[in-house]
């Protein structure tokens, strides 16, 4: 049974991550392991703030572990994953002293939670990703998904083992091989994927119609500038690094090209691109639509720039070799050319924001990794900084201005229904 968790405004249904179904999953063989009761539905609470009430599927229990099944959902998103089911199975931890170190090193285990990919969940083969070489594909977000849903059930039933997951995705193999997943160093299996725990699906025209909108009510508050970010993680960026109000921000995802066109012709007056690396240095070489589909120039990118800053044969041989940016850029600090390698990428993204823009639009762009920070911004970001937290303060004054007269009519009212008595 498919459950309709809500849809996009232009009316297509919502779906919910692997992510989600793996920590839905856990929590349900938590606690059916711990309760030793049969649960046939779970409910979950979301990153996003959705919950999701959740059929539980393929149900087995023994008297060491319990293990079950949450079907995969990706809404109207054209998702290869969806309809898998992705299985969890829980059990009681072996003592740490019985463990192997093979064991112990592959896992993930934070809190009296133990981690691990089973059959269909991809191993990483190469180092650059989040996790470490030989562990499971799973991310960051939906293992603490995982984490929380069974420390809530371990919670309720006063349980202070150790709890291990083993989460499998039957079929992930054959899957996996229509993903990306070997060109990021991925085998074996699909990703366990989801930073917000919903699919939230769009059509082309859906979203960047939406971009329109979005940056069309913003002009239409009186804000003529503005941010623009790809996703949760340049949201996440603006918010806690550069302590800026996301609601002054459109989300573009892939479509930079799109949304520069959209700022011109709404007679915007100036925008500031905020974006991790790995999407945004596909601007150095013109690129304005990010989607991997379209093209993948970051590692053609890095080496040519590196080549130019100095960097030997078999350094730019290296750097073509990565699978995403934070090794290239491990690599180009390690080599000690990083700061002269982003100033000319950032130089040349420049060049071709400007080319989009034409006159009359003010544009600028910070790329940033989750691991250094901001690595490089063009000329004009301070100043479209300062020019957008003017307009929020200038907004917020006659906001309070507009409540001031407000208040006052509303006293001189009151006074005049006196007299009147």
């Amino acid at each position: 049974m498919k459950h309709d968790i809500g849809r996009t405004r232009s009316g297509l249904r919502l779906g919910y991550t692997t992510g989600s179904c793996a920590a839905a999953a856990a929590k349900a063989a938590a606690q059916m392991l711990l309760s030793g009761e049969q649960t046939d539905h779970v409910r979950l609470m979301t990153p996003k703030g959705i919950e999701l009430y959740l059929d539980v599927e393929y149900i087995k229990r023994t008297a060491e572990y319990a293990e079950c099944a949450v079907r995969k959902f990706s809404g109207d998103d054209p998702d290869v994953t969806d309809g898998l089911l992705v299985f969890a199975r829980v059990e009681i931890a072996a003592e740490p002293e019985k463990r192997g170190s093979k064991d112990t090193e592959s896992c993930f285990e934070e809190e009296g939670i133990i981690i691990d990919g089973g059959g269909g969940v991809g191993r990483v083969t190469k180092p650059g990703l989040e996790q470490h070489v030989g562990q499971a594909a799973i991310n960051r977000v939906p293992r603490r998904m995982i984490r929380e849903a069974v420390k809530e059930i371990r919670r309720k039933y006063g349980c202070s083992d150790q709890l291990r997951v083993m989460i499998s995705i039957p079929g992930g193999e054959e899957t996996a091989r229509k993903t990306f997943n070997s060109r990021l160093g991925i085998e074996g299996g699909l990703s366990v994927l989801g930073t917000s725990g919903i699919v939230e699906p769009m059509s082309e025209k859906a979203l960047t119609d939406t971009i329109w909108f979005e940056m069309k009510m913003l002009r239409d508050g009186g804000h003529q500038y503005c941010y623009v970010v790809p996703g949760n993680y340049g949201t996440d960026f603006l918010r806690e690094t550069l302590k800026a109000d996301p609601f002054l921000a459109v989300k573009c995802s892939n479509y930079v090209g799109e949304t520069i066109d959209d700022a011109r012709l709404l007679g915007m007056k100036g925008i500031l691109l905020i974006g991790h690396a790995g999407k945004f240095i596909k601007l150095a070489a013109g690129v304005m639509n990010t989607h991997s589909r379209q093209a993948d120039c970051r590692m053609e990118v890095f080496a040519s720039h590196a080549a130019m800053a100095g960097a030997d044969r078999e350094t730019v041989q290296r750097l073509m070799q990565c699978i995403n940016t934070e090794e290239a850029v491990g690599i180009l600090k390690e080599k000690g050319v990083l700061q002269q390698v982003m100033e000319t990428v950032m130089d040349r993204i420049e060049f071709y924001l400007r080319q989009r823009a034409g006159e009359g639009l003010a544009i600028g762009a910070v790329l940033f990794s989750l691991e250094d920070g901001i690595l490089g911004s063009t000329k004009d970001v301070e100043m479209l900084l300062q020019r957008i937290r003017r307009e929020k303060a200038e907004s917020a004054d006659k906001q309070g201005s507009s409540m001031d007269t407000d208040e006052q009519a509303d006293q001189e009212r009151k006074a005049g229904g006196t007299d009147k008595k």
